[in-house]
């Protein structure tokens, strides 16, 4: 699969992957099921959601570091800015230094291209939030939040993962 291709599905990932509604609720059920996972299969991973206004679930997974948290919120930030998820701008800005073209006047301290940041969308409203995954290589972080999502939302996960990396 090319990047391109990634690229194409990820689009769709974002364009199926949206709420009736969000709150706390699914924020918890969502959280709590990447967290089972995680401990399951033992992923040293941190999972973070937020709506734009305020934190909803945070969970650290043993294994998993102090730069995690940092790595999330740098995700975080931006898929508020961009309002898309952050493995498709890694693919997109192809940047070898994980950094945003001088002109968009983003600060390597608060921004990151990394994948596992994910937007949450709700019909009639938008992006309103974000799922970030800190801690596999990112392309397995971004599929950890797409599955918990996909199976809260009721679509075929598998039909949405991307497939594993050549």
């Amino acid at each position: 699969m090319t990047a391109a291709d990634d690229i194409e599905l990820i689009k769709r990932q974002e364009a199926e992957l949206v709420f009736d509604r969000f709150d706390e609720a699914a924020a918890f059920e969502i959280g709590s099921a990447i967290r089972t996972r995680a401990l399951a299969e033992s992923l040293p991973v941190i999972v973070d959601i937020r709506s734009f206004h305020r934190p909803l679930f945070y969970a650290a997974m043993p294994g998993s570091n102090g730069s995690n948290p940092e790595w999330a919120r740098r995700k975080i930030n931006v898929v508020r800015r961009f309002l898309k998820s952050t493995y498709r701008m890694v693919l997109e800005q192809r940047s070898p230094d994980r950094t945003f073209k001088v002109g968009e006047g983003l600060d390597i301290a608060d921004y990151v291209l990394a994948g596992g940041g994910f937007p949450i969308a709700v019909r009639g409203a938008g992006v309103i939030g974000a799922i970030a995954v800190s801690g596999l290589p990112e392309r397995d972080d971004h599929n950890v939040v797409v599955a918990a999502l996909a199976s809260h939302l009721g679509h075929d996960a598998a039909a949405l993962a991307l497939p594993a990396a050549e």
